[in-house]
This record gives structure tokens, sequence and C-alpha cells, in this order.
């Protein structure tokens, strides 16, 4: 996806992946170090989102997680908050309105947060590709050692980048897995033989094998090739939306400086230099308009701004803007999307926030045992087997106490006498439904149970009851 300007040469206008030849291989990226206030702040910022995302797992309340995304268990703990299954409405409420927000974040800013907070490219342009420069150097240098005959100065830099690039790996693959299980979880797999947990180990080295692949090779295509969010922004983005925008009534036609006083200067202010497709992390040229592939990351606009200073114009030539402010000089953020957007997101917190005041502390989920109908007992009686799974959704022990509201049918706990909930825990216990033989007059009946908590009743479950019917004297 790609929106031509008006001064675009139709002739140069590209109409393929740039990271893609036309005979189909791979066109390797080797973007040029850039400098500027913008990779400035970007590194300022990426060192702030790192730290965050290392610690994240380590940040604790009350002796819990403060993130935890356990799929496993289907136990999520967000800013301390824990969501179970039954809380799935609550997950649903909060996946809309985050991708709605998403939505109105890039219909005016577009994909800034690609360029500026996307773990991939925080990793890739902050760390890994900032090692690769280190050893390697710099761009022409990889060109050069890539395509060269294999020596020992290129043996040991490649050898010296892949261990480092692995070491790395492996702490976001640690990383990525205390997310999802938890630190002590994580302490324990890595403290133990892989015997002893062969799938946490298993895991560790495939997502550890993952992030070596995507940063080693894989790089960019994860952007252009995996990632749906680039091409969302083909119907998300309209001429009022802010992106890196070259700005082409100023720069066009482009040219390159003439030193001669005779030869006629170029009406543009663009020099047609390339820098800004030289650094470019996916190879494209800003000039050629929105594409698909731009990640927002500003380094053409650091690049563009080195080159209009040292020829003596005005800073800008690509900068934020949107089509509208280049083409007409006037820009709107509060569109008519917008508008609708911002009121569906309000609708959607509203209801989250509604829920969440009425969500209930305590939830018990029964469920017949599997496998079995009804046991008949000595003294008369028959009895079903019940499965009870509750949750504590508060900060607080609870204890909770089954009783039946059905007339002639008891309630026998298996193991104790009531239920003790920790603080945000789920609890399976077991339980018997009781009846006298002689009393059952139909195969299967409804029975009402109610949970019973410091006295009160917090919840009414029912069920059925399976027995034969007595027979008649």
């Amino acid at each position: 996806m790609a929106k031509k300007n008006p001064h675009t040469n139709p002739e140069n206008f590209r109409d393929a992946l740039a990271t893609v030849k036309e005979d189909g291989k791979r066109n390797w990226v080797y973007p040029k170090k850039v400098s500027g206030i913008f990779y400035r702040y970007r590194t300022y910022l990426s060192w702030l989102l790192l730290i965050v995302l290392f610690a994240g797992p380590f940040i604790q309340v009350d002796g819990r997680p403060w993130l935890l995304f356990n799929i496993f268990e289907r136990k999520f703990i967000i800013f301390g908050a824990v969501f179970w299954p039954q809380d799935t409405h609550l997950l649903i409420f909060l996946l809309l309105i985050f991708m709605v927000f998403i939505i109105l974040f890039t219909v005016i800013f577009g994909r800034v947060w690609c360029g500026w907070a996307c773990p991939q490219t925080l990793f890739m342009e902050m760390v890994f590709r900032k090692i690769e420069n280190a050893i390697e150097g710099d761009a022409n240098r990889q060109r050069t050692l890539n395509e060269g005959p294999w020596s020992v100065e290129k043996i040991v830099k490649k050898g010296v980048k892949l261990l480092v690039f692995a070491i790395i790996s492996l702490l976001i693959g640690h990383l990525v897995m205390a997310y999802l299980i938890g630190v002590d979880q994580v302490k324990e797999i890595v403290s133990q033989p892989p015997t002893q947990n062969m799938a946490g180990f298993v895991g560790l080295l495939a997502f550890s094998g993952i992030f070596m692949f995507v940063f080693t090779w894989f790089r960019e295509q994860a952007c252009l090739v995996v990632c749906p969010y680039g091409r969302l922004q083909g119907v998300l983005l309209d001429d009022n939306s802010i992106n890196v925008m070259y700005d082409y009534v100023r720069g066009e036609p482009r040219g390159p400086l003439r030193k001669s006083q005779a030869e006629i200067s170029p009406k543009g202010d663009c020099v047609d230099c390339s820098l800004c497709v030289q650094v470019c992390p996916t190879g494209i040229d800003i000039r050629n308009g929105i594409q698909m592939e731009c990640v927002n990351c500003t380094a053409c606009i650091d690049a563009c701004d080195e080159v209009m200073l040292k020829v003596d114009r005005p800073k800008g030539l690509i900068r934020y803007a949107s089509e509208n402010s280049i083409q007409k000089g006037e820009q709107k953020l509060m569109s008519t999307r917008v508008k609708a957007y911002s009121l569906v997101l309000i609708v959607l917190i509203l209801g989250f926030v509604s829920l969440i005041a009425t969500r209930e502390d305590l939830e018990a989920t029964v469920t017949r045992f599997p496998g079995m109908t009804y046991q008949m007992r000595d003294n008369g009686t028959v009895s079903n087997l019940y499965q009870i799974t509750l949750i504590n959704k508060t900060f607080q022990e609870q204890s909770v106490d089954l009783q039946s509201l059905s007339e002639d049918v008891s309630v026998e706990l298996v193991g104790t006498s009531n239920l003790v909930l920790q603080p945000q825990s789920k609890v399976e216990g077991r339980f018997f439904l009781v009846k006298k033989q002689a009393k059952v007059s139909v195969p299967q009946e409804k029975v009402n149970l109610s949970l019973i908590h410091e006295g009160e009743e917090i919840d009414q479950i029912n069920t059925s009851f399976m027995a034969p019917v007595a027979k008649k004297q």
C-alpha cells in the first residue's frame, strides 16, 4: 500500500516490497547509522520501556505479580487485578477497549506505536542493531563483510555476534515465560534438570529460538509480512492522519545542488541525496508517499534535517504531518471518524467500569463428577458425586459453606466441613448430594444449592440429581 503524491515521478514509483528483489529473493537491508533529536528521544524512551518490560514480571503487589498472562491456567493478572475464565466478558471488554484505542490512535497519529514503542522495534533497532554495528561496523562494512569470502575476521565477527544474540534471545525467552507462568515457576524450571520439567524447558528453548530467528534473520520481515497492523493502516488512515511524511510541495522538483552558478538550481528543497532511503530500516523511499512498510521510526527525519542544515535550508522537509497539512496547509484532528471512535471508546470504558463495579467477589461452578451417575448406600440412601470450583476474587481469605435448598436432599462435603479460599485463588472440591432412596419419585430432579458466606447467601446454584425411582409398596 502506498499513496502517490502528484509530484512523484510515476516511473520511479515503487510497487513492490523493498526487501524483495525482482527474482523473488531476499534483498537484505543495511540501514545507515542515524543521529538526531528524534533518534535521541527514541533511545531515551527505549531505555525506559525496556526497563519496564524486564521489570514487569518481578513487580509484585501484596505478594502477587503485577502482570501475569497465564494462558495455560487461564489466569490473567492485569495491574494487580485477577481475571479468571468466569471473567471472560471483562477480558473481552478490555480487548475491545484496546483495539478501539489502537484504531483511534492510528487514525490520528498513524503508526507512532510501531516506531517508538513496539517491542519488535525496540529490540531490533535499539538492542540488536546497535550490537551488530559495534561488532561488524556500519552499513557499508556489514555489506562488504557479508558479500566477501569467509576469513578469520568474518568467522570471529559472525561468531561473536551470534553468541551475543543467542544470550539476549535466551533472556527474552525467559522474560516471555515469566509473563506467562510467573517468575517463581521460571526459577524452578531453570534450577532443575530438564527431565524434571520437560514442558517448561522446551517452552524456554522454543521462545528463545523464535527470537533468535526473528532478530538474526527475519528482522524487518516481521513488520512487513507477519504483523497485520501495517495492513490495517490502509483502511484506518485518511488525509488528516499524522504520519512521517515528505513535503512534496516544498521539495519538488528534486535535484542535486549545482556548484556552477551558470546551472539552474532546482526549485524544490530536496537535493536528492537519498539519505532518507539509506537510513530506513525497511528500505523504503519516504518520498513515494505513505507506505505499508513505514513504521514511523523518524530516521528519515533526522537524516533529512541534517542535510537541510548543511545546505542552509529550513528543517522539516520530512516531518510529522498529514496529507491535508502539506497539500492545503490545514490540519483537522477532530474529524467525524475521530469523534465516532472516541464515542465508542467512551461507551466501552463506561461499560467496563460498570461491570467491574458489579463483579461478584466469589463465584462457584458445580459440575457432575465425570463418569459417575449415582451410588446406592447401605443405609438406604442414594448419592451423586459433584465437583465444585470456587474462585475468590478478593484480597482476603474467605470461608464458604454449601447447603441444599431442595427438600430431602443433603450436602456432604468430601474431606472438610467448609471450603476455605485463599486471596485471589481458585479452589476445587468435591461433595455428595444424598437423598433417601425411598423418597425418589423421578429419575432426575432439579436441586437448588445455596452458597453461604458469613451467614449470608451470596449465590444460588442449580444442578440435577439422578437416582432410581423407589418401588411402590
